[in-house]
């Protein structure tokens, strides 16, 4: 689930020089195959429902085949509709545990009656590149692919072993990511190529590359309202299934979650301030020196982009009730999406609803799959260290900072097995430019190139 939006930041300010391998391959060469495989991975429709990941799958076992990787280090294992595919590329130390670089092979679906361009047909158009997932994620996919296949290509020996693991619903249950996260428990870390990323301003100038390393937890609530319906000509307003739901949805869109914070968001909203402008600007840096600031809180708060950063979040997104328009309805349900700030139990945001509520004949119930409480990963110097490297290989001045995400991706399945995880896209672009999830998805094509390089770079330095 990529996005560019507000992050959790410390101010780190590293700079290392890249020396590459002796390359057989430059970017430059790997372009044409790496073009042409994104057009084929866009092509597969990999939404739920379709049971085209395991095609997916296949096809990019066929390709790393190709490129020299023999089919004991390739595993597909079926997941119902879906599917995982896991690469491993051995190290010369096998006492080393493996580094783990994940991503998703699904995407959302897309109704090609309701985009400017058909979504699964990859179009470049005025220095973009349009298609669904072509930002959330099959460029990620294609990108780590390519790069496997040149080290192998290369002759590349890594001391530390490397495994792609690339889950098949990570935009619906995760079912098949925390089978992956049960698989390697021995993993060093993972490195996710969902999550994390550089925000451009609006001139396109880099302002900061945010490394992911927490996420808020992602849970769904149901709320059931019953009663004994009845004929709609003798209605009862007050027992109305409808009308009660209507006013507990009503309470909870009118009720804040207290303010959080801790170390991490104290120094993200203290750099986060100085990028910004105005009002919010002011309000970070206000709040990062002193997390009291009701009035700074609350500025914050009013903007959606940052609000997760400052506590827990619940709103409604589906709404259903009624069974026929002369009847009164037996049934009226509603689920609230929340995001949890990270060391708040799930079991005390269900007792703040209730208590929101206030309804006792309102029930609330957890969906599946169960929420995954997770900490923050550690921030590992050496990780920290070859991301900033990267980035600089290309941004030298930009400011690198950790994270935490209020979104959810694979990552939170593996830090709930304790393997650390960290967010680090290479993509860089302007705050909600790419539209991912949305119509009309967009990448810009800088990006391609930009990603073979930064993957080279990151993966050969934390494999020695």
């Amino acid at each position: 689930m990529l996005t560019h939006r507000a992050g959790v930041a410390c101010g780190i300010v590293l700079a290392f020089a890249f020396t590459p391998l002796a390359a057989a391959e430059t970017t430059a060469q790997a372009m044409p195959e790496t073009m042409g495989m994104l057009r084929d991975a866009i092509a597969f429709q990999s939404v739920q429902g379709k049971g085209q990941v395991p095609a997916f799958a296949r096809y990019l076992a066929q390709k790393l085949e190709s490129a020299g990787f023999t089919k004991s280090d390739i595993e597909i294992t079926p997941f119902g509709e879906t599917a995982t595919l896991a690469v491993r590329y051995r190290g010369s130390d096998a006492t080393l545990k493996p580094i783990l670089i994940s991503g998703h092979m699904d995407v959302v679906a897309a109704n090609p009656k309701d985009w400017e361009r058909d979504p699964f047909k990859l179009v470049e158009e005025n220095g973009y590149l349009y298609g669904r997932g072509v930002a959330d994620m099959k460029s990620g996919i294609v990108t780590l692919v390519e790069t496997f296949m040149r080290f192998k290509r290369e002759g590349f020996t890594p001391k530390r072993g490397m495994i792609l693991v690339f889950s098949g619903d990570e935009e619906t249950g995760m079912l098949s990511t925390r089978e992956l996260a049960k698989r390697y428990p021995d993993a060093e870390f993972l490195l996710n190529d969902d999550g994390g990323g550089g925000t451009l301003d609006a001139s396109g100038k880099p302002v900061v590359y945010e490394i992911q390393a927490a996420e808020k937890t992602y849970a769904d609530f149901l709320l059931t309202v019953t009663s004994p319906g009845g004929h709609s000509s003798e209605p009862d307003a007050k027992e109305n299934a409808i009308n009660r739901l209507a006013r507990a949805l009503d309470r909870i869109a009118g009720y804040e979650f207290p303010v959080q914070h801790n170390d991490i968001t104290l120094a993200s909203l203290k750099a986060m301030g100085s990028h910004e402008t105005g009002p919010l600007a002011a309000a970070m840096t206000a709040f990062a020196a002193n997390p009291d600031d009701a009035k700074a809180a609350a500025v914050i708060s009013a903007d959606p982009a940052y609000v997760g950063q400052l506590r827990t979040t619940c709103i409604a997104t589906q709404l259903d009730g009624g069974h026929a328009p002369n009847a009164l309805p037996q049934r009226a349900t509603a689920n609230i999406n929340c995001r949890i700030f990270p060391g708040t139990d799930v079991a005390a945001v269900e007792t703040a609803l209730h208590k929101v509520v206030a309804d006792s004949t309102v029930a609330i119930t957890v969906q599946p799959p169960p929420p995954a409480p997770t900490p923050a990963s550690p921030l590992r110097p050496d990780v920290v260290e070859a991301v900033a490297a990267a980035i600089r290989a290309r941004y030298p001045n930009v400011q690198v900072v950790p994270a935490m995400a209020a979104y959810a991706t694979d990552s939170v399945r593996f830090r709930a097995v304790g393997i650390p995880s960290y967010g680090v896209a290479p993509e860089f672009a302007k705050a909600n430019d790419m539209f991912a999830h949305g119509l009309n998805e967009k990448l810009p094509a800088s990006e391609i190139p930009a990603a073979l390089d930064y993957w080279y770079s990151l993966l050969t330095r934390l494999s020695k």
